[in-house]
């Protein structure tokens, strides 16, 4: 069984190698989807630095200095707060590249009923890419794995481009 697109993560195992970077992740809706993928990479052990995977407001502010009064109003979905996810860290785990994501992979009252997740993917302390990605999918761990798969493909592009 193939969660994730092998061929993707190849490529992006062999740029990453080739560029002698490494990536950490910092997640929530994935539940450490993106860690996993990460970690079962060829050669992960050599670029993959780690990752958090933090649902709550005082995890997201403890270890990935989410500001917590944006935070709170938005219920720690937000363009802003995947930015600071992947921001901080790059920082915590002295990382070139950094992963952040936090959404809803099902309706609840405070996502409108919406699915939805926000992603940043930092480079250096740079934001490189960044996007809010709706999602169509019943089962929650559909819907995951789509946000991982959208994830990784546009890694993939920032690192060839």
């Amino acid at each position: 069984m193939e969660l994730f697109d092998t061929m993707i993560l190849k490529t992006i195992s062999r740029k990453l190698l080739q560029r002698k970077e490494t990536i950490a992740v910092g997640e929530s809706v994935t539940s450490g989807l993106l860690q996993f993928a990460f970690s079962n990479a060829p050669d992960g052990a050599s670029f993959f630095q780690g990752g958090i995977t933090a649902y709550n407001i005082a995890q997201k502010y403890k270890f990935l200095q989410v500001e917590p009064i944006h935070a709170l109003g938005v219920n720690c979905v937000s363009e802003k707060v995947a930015d600071e996810m992947a921001i901080h860290i790059c920082k915590l785990f002295s990382s070139d590249w950094g992963i952040g994501l936090t959404g809803y992979a099902t309706p609840v009252p405070e996502s409108d009923q919406k699915i939805y997740a926000f992603y940043s993917i930092v480079y250096q302390g740079e934001i490189k890419v960044k996007s809010k990605v709706s999602g169509d999918k019943k089962d929650p761990i559909d819907q995951q794995l789509t946000y991982c798969s959208v994830i990784l493909s546009e890694l993939m592009k920032a690192l060839n481009g």
